[in-house]
């Protein structure tokens, strides 16, 4: 039988005024905004609807803002009876995931998620680290020039997205090292991408032990639904399991084609991608063109979603 998964973004995907219009039409979507306020202690709505681009990029408040917007747009769906099979998101995206699945209240994790954003910042002085989108070159490719840079830094494959698009992260001089290389196998393009700190990789790993500290404050609930994690790919039923794999999803690779892979190996032929941004259905597109993939951020996508699955 067919089954829904609920996809969620991770961090890149802000603009200023996501949500907006959802939360102005649906009540629930609007409460959203308010319980984080609450939960962190200033106006996240306008910070989210009214602020600027540079306040909304800095990483702890990227990363709730990201998490709140995807949440309040998964409300009209809750409303309309939609309802998935699993849920998976890209990094950040995964605590979207565990709300949705019944694992964390939404409070615990809006609280959760601004810490991770200022211990991931904090792991990495600004200027010590990079991140580096490869285009057009396979994975071994990849790893392989990671392995060959990583002789005078450390370099890590660490966002496996899709066919032909990997992101590397490191030290710097490692990352441009694995750029040269890459364009040398080549690669389509190469580029460094504007972020703070080098995600995902070895460096970030006292970001995830100060993120032990916060998870061990936090009650963890039955999972409704399974969700795919991205540091194994795998459905993960047991709420027990669940902390760890967020303590190692800091600083290890995200699995994100294995992951969509695993979920379409599972009968999944409809993913929706809640939040803000298109990127991830773009993912699901490159990685199986026959799956349906439809997206929930503004009025006119959430209708379009609500009459395809009528």
């Amino acid at each position: 039988m067919p089954k829904i998964a609920f996809i969620f973004p991770g961090q890149g995907a802000q603009y200023v005024g996501m949500g907006k219009q959802i939360a102005g039409q649906y009540k629930s979507a609007n409460d959203i905004f308010d319980e984080a306020s609450e939960a962190l202690g200033f106006d996240v709505k306008k910070m989210v609807f009214e602020g600027d681009e540079e306040t909304l990029k800095i990483t702890e408040n990227t990363q709730p803002a990201i998490l709140t917007t995807s949440i309040a747009c998964l409300q009209p769906l809750i409303e309309n009876g939609i309802k998935a099979d699993v849920a998976a998101g890209l990094s950040l995206g995964e605590y979207s995931a565990h709300v949705a699945a019944g694992t964390l209240a939404f409070k615990d994790a809006v609280s959760l998620v601004k810490k991770r954003g200022k211990f991931m910042q904090e792991a990495v002085p600004v200027g010590v680290g990079a991140m580096a989108a490869i285009i057009g070159l396979e994975e071994k490719d990849v790893l392989d020039s990671c392995s060959e840079a990583s002789q005078i830094g450390i370099v890590e494959a660490v966002n496996l997205n899709c066919p032909g698009q990997i992101v590397i992260a490191g030290e710097v001089k490692a990352v441009e090292k694995a750029i040269e290389i890459c364009k040398g196998k080549g690669a389509k393009r190469a580029v460094l991408l504007p972020v703070s700190a080098p995600f995902h990789c070895k460096l970030l790993k006292p970001a995830g032990e100060k993120l032990a500290e916060e998870l061990k404050k936090v009650s963890f609930i039955d999972m409704k639904i399974p969700v795919v994690t991205n540091v194994t790919a795998e459905y993960i039923y047991d709420k027990t399991l669940v902390p760890d794999l967020l303590i190692r999803q800091v600083s290890s690779p995200v699995l994100w084609e294995r992951s969509i892979r695993k979920m379409i190996e599972n009968d999944v032929d409809t993913f929706i991608e809640i939040g803000p941004g298109k990127v991830l259905s773009g993912f699901v597109k490159k990685i199986n063109k026959e799956v349906k993939t439809l997206n929930v951020e503004d009025i006119d996508s959430l209708n379009k979603t609500i009459e395809e699955l009528g």
